[in-house]
């Protein structure tokens, strides 16, 4: 009776990831043991052992619940912002050139500088959402317009034709072009959110926040539980990506429907 065989990449489809991962520590440790001190660099099983207790406590869960909400809320702000920003200047090209200018400030600032300056003006617990709207909303805004500008000319002179309305050529035309730049975009955009929150909080030192449990540890030379809050941190927000993706995908077949 013949084998059953699966289908072509299938098997062994997540070994490239578990590999690299190994890599990634194997090189740790090698650099543990090079250093040859845990204050600068300390070993991959060392931190796991400070992390399995670290994210049960509630101290973490406290300060991942703050630092996600915030980012969750320079997300809802960039999202609807860049998407009609990117509407509004993919279609006009004298509103491309009236926004070029904020693009290429923004882009051009340093993330340091708009945080001290942030600080002064809206506090320690308002500057990370601001922040990340600042970082997030030029990375949605560009890949709306990507999209807008991927559309075939045959389909707009076949619109234009038929007589769309400016419903029916959102939806039929450059909705399908614009969703997955979007989705490109926008997971972009969740990993630089996660990176620039973070950030922000590790310098303004909100009362409830990953990157003040971060100054804390490094304040008290506490490398192991620094590295174990950064770990923390990357876990989060690779799991933060997974659930976007499935959401997102969701979201893509129920407009499609609609």
């Amino acid at each position: 009776m013949a084998k059953l065989k699966k289908p072509a990449g299938v098997a062994g489809a997540g070994s490239p990831f578990l590999a690299g991962l190994a890599a990634i520590v194997m090189l740790w440790q090698l650099g543990s043991w090079v250093v040859g001190t845990a204050l600068i660099l300390p070993p991959p099983l060392t931190v796991l052992k400070k992390l399995l207790p670290l994210v049960k406590s509630p101290v973490f869960l406290s300060a991942l619940a703050a630092t996600f909400c915030r980012l969750l809320l320079g997300m809802a702000i960039s999202l609807p912002a860049g998407v009609i920003c990117g509407l509004i200047a993919g279609l006009d090209r004298r509103a491309a050139g009236f926004f070029r200018p904020f693009f290429s400030i923004i882009a051009a600032t340093p993330v340091m500088s708009v945080i001290l300056i942030a600080f002064l003006a809206f506090g320690a617990e308002k500057t990370p959402v601001f922040t990340a709207f600042l970082m997030i909303f030029p990375v949605i805004t560009a890949n709306t317009i990507a999209g807008i500008q991927s559309v075939d000319p045959k389909l707009k002179e076949l619109v234009k034709i038929y007589d769309f309305s400016r419903g029916q050529k959102l939806k039929y035309l450059y909705l399908p072009s614009i969703l997955p730049f979007l989705a490109g975009g926008l997971r972009s955009a969740l990993s630089l959110g996660w990176k620039v929150v973070v950030a922000a909080e590790v310098l303004v030192q909100p009362l409830s926040a990953l990157g003040s449990g971060m100054q804390r540890a490094k304040a008290n030379l506490e490398t192991t539980e620094l590295f174990a809050w950064t770990a923390a941190t990357i876990i989060a927000c690779a799991l933060t990506e997974a659930a976007f993706t499935v959401l997102f995908n969701r979201a893509s077949r129920f407009l499609h429907l609609c």
